[in-house]
Formats: C-alpha cells, sequence, structure tokens
C-alpha cells in the first residue's frame, strides 16, 4: 500500500502506485493471459461457427447430429484449455467442475455433458472470451509502440509508424535530441499505462473465470494474494 503521513499519500507511495506494475509479477501474467486471449478467439470462433453452421443444417441426418456432438466435445476440451491458461496466469486457482453424470455409453456421456451446467457456462466464457481479445490486441499494440518509442534513445533516427489516415502513412521520424526525449518520456508512458490496463483487465478476467469456468480453491486467499500484488 502507499506510505501516508499525516493521511496525505507519501511521494514514495505515490511512486509506489504509478511505478508498482512495473516491479509485479502478476502484471506480466495478465499482460500475457490477455494478448493470448487474441489468437485463440481467432481459432475458437470460425471453428465453432463453421460447426454449429453446418451441424445445425445438417441436423436431419445424422451427419448433422455427429458434428454437433463434436462442437460440444470441442467446447469442453478449450474450456479445459481456459482452466488451466486461468490457474497458471491468473491470480485464480480452480477446481473442475464435477456436475457430468453419465448413464452409459456414448449417449449416456453426451448427454450428461448436454445436462452439465458447466458446458453451458463454458460456452459463455468462451464467447466472452472475444471481448478479452480485443482488449489484449489493443495492449499487444500499446506495448509495442511504447517499447519501439522507447529505443529511439539507442537508434536515432528512426520512423515510428502509426498507422493511416485516409490512406496515408502517420509516421513520426525521430532525428534530434529533443524529440528523442519526448518520444522516450511518450514510450514510457505508454508501457506503464500498458502495464495499468493489464491488472485492471486482468482483475475481470479472473471474475469471468471464477464464475464461468469452476469453483476456486480458498478463494478468500486468493483474493487476498490478487490484491497485494496489484498493490
Amino acid at each position: 500500500m502507499p506510505s501516508i503521513a499525516d493521511g496525505r499519500p507519501t511521494v514514495r507511495g505515490s511512486i509506489e502506485v504509478v511505478l508498482g506494475p512495473v516491479l509485479s509479477r502478476r502484471t506480466y501474467g495478465n499482460l500475457v493471459y490477455l494478448i493470448l486471449a487474441f489468437p485463440l478467439t481467432m481459432l475458437y470462433w470460425p471453428l465453432f461457427g463453421f460447426g454449429l453452421v453446418v451441424g445445425t443444417l445438417l441436423s436431419i441426418v445424422v451427419v448433422g447430429i455427429a458434428i454437433l456432438a463434436l462442437m460440444l466435445l470441442v467446447v469442453r476440451a478449450f474450456v479445459g484449455l481456459e482452466r488451466w491458461l486461468a490457474d497458471s496466469l491468473l491470480a485464480v486457482s480452480l477446481e473442475t467442475p464435477d456436475d457430468v453424470t453419465s448413464t452409459g455409453g456414448v449417449g449416456g456421456t453426451l448427454r450428461g455433458y448436454v445436462d452439465a451446467a458447466s458446458t453451458w457456462q463454458g460456452f459463455g466464457f468462451l464467447s466472452l472470451k472475444l471481448f478479452l481479445g480485443l482488449l489484449g490486441l489493443v495492449l499487444a499494440y500499446g506495448l509495442v509502440q511504447g517499447a519501439t518509442l522507447l529505443s529511439a534513445g539507442v537508434r536515432r533516427p528512426i520512423d515510428v509508424s502509426f498507422g493511416e489516415v485516409n490512406g496515408d502513412p502517420v509516421i513520426w521520424t525521430i532525428e534530434t535530441v529533443p524529440e528523442t526525449a519526448l518520444a522516450m518520456g511518450t514510450g514510457a508512458g505508454l508501457v506503464l499505462l500498458v502495464m495499468h490496463l493489464a491488472n485492471g483487465f486482468g482483475y475481470v478476467a479472473e471474475r469471468m473465470a471464477l464464475a464461468l469456468l469452476g469453483d476456486s480453491v480458498a478463494e478468500s486467499d486468493i483474493d487476498e494474494q490478487s490484491t497485494q500484488d496489484r498493490e
């Protein structure tokens, strides 16, 4: 927590608040989790979209039912992957829900998956993961741009591209010492902003995982540790 003197934050405490995410291991776990979310959603949704559309259209014949059953298994497999990623990179420790009942045979197993709340909660999480994927893409772009601006201190002159406006590229050519100082200050601020945002949206991802992927092991202890890491 920031140091407080006479009810007011001290300079040291304020510096800790601003720079704390840089020194926190949790920040980098959150950042990696959010950046990985984008390529994962690019894998999930084409597969789901194709499988659900084709399976639904062909559901009047056996092959359509088979495709939909396969999608059910794929969803549960991806949910298992997401649970492992959350355990590895976020401040959560999840138990796999034990709500699948089976009456035996392939049909009984599939019915158990359909009846299990965890199947549909997992599908909900995978749907919401698209939101996290878009955030991860923005954070990755901000981190790359910030690092590029910081690198102006060791490889001047440098051209930094900021995309296009009306088809024309927006490029900042950094050549002089004042431009380098401005670029490095901007880059440092951008990297710090990305790290603070990573912790904020990492917390959102933790809440999503706890609500939809499984029960937490000693959730109160994990919440306390998560709070300490962000501070």
